[in-house]
């Protein structure tokens, strides 16, 4: 696996905004984080805490680029047509850089994924990745260095039948936040 922190052209001041769903209340998906975690701890991975679970569903730019004007218009632009939906993490996996489960349904997430694409396209802010490449998930905790796959496919092998953990995500809330 490789540094999750290690992006070209990142620096711990580069700061851009997203469009991600939150879980502040999702009791049974943070339990379930948090038993991974304590079950991945020998890792010795940077942990996600409780209060920064979510689900990434498309990058908007740096924000040294985008003014608040500009963030103003595409908030006021974004026409979700999209009721809340329940969403299962399901069996843990890891990506190159970090742990996380997967998630289903995809429907629902494609379909708000879109949603934002089209209202970003609309004020002259498109998504920087095209939907074909989505693939929704929810991470737990990032790879801070080189380490093989074999030692955390080990670690995480007996987690991946745990049950899965639902919660409802509700549309309609928004807050402005750069990270």
């Amino acid at each position: 696996m490789v540094n999750h922190w290690d992006r070209p052209g990142w620096t711990t001041s580069t700061r851009a905004y997203y469009w991600m769903i939150t879980f502040p209340s999702a009791a049974a998906l943070i339990q379930r984080a948090q038993q991974c975690q304590q079950a991945l701890r020998s890792l010795a991975f940077d942990d996600i805490p409780e209060d920064g679970l979510h689900l990434t569903l498309g990058r908007i730019g740096p924000s040294t680029e985008i003014s608040l004007a500009q963030l103003d218009s595409l908030i006021a632009s974004v026409q979700v047509a999209i009721s809340s939906f329940s969403l299962q993490a399901v069996p843990m996996t890891a990506s190159r850089g970090a742990i996380r489960f997967s998630v289903a349904p995809w429907t629902p997430l494609i379909d708000l994924r879109i949603a934002l694409a089209k209202a970003g396209a609309s004020v002259g802010l498109p998504l920087r990745k095209p939907t074909s490449g989505f693939r929704p998930h929810i991470g737990i905790s990032y790879c801070n260095r080189l380490v093989p796959a074999t030692s955390v496919r080990d670690v995480v092998r007996p987690l991946r039948s745990l049950e899965t953990a639902e919660t409802e995500v509700r549309t309609g809330t928004h807050r402005r936040a750069a990270s």
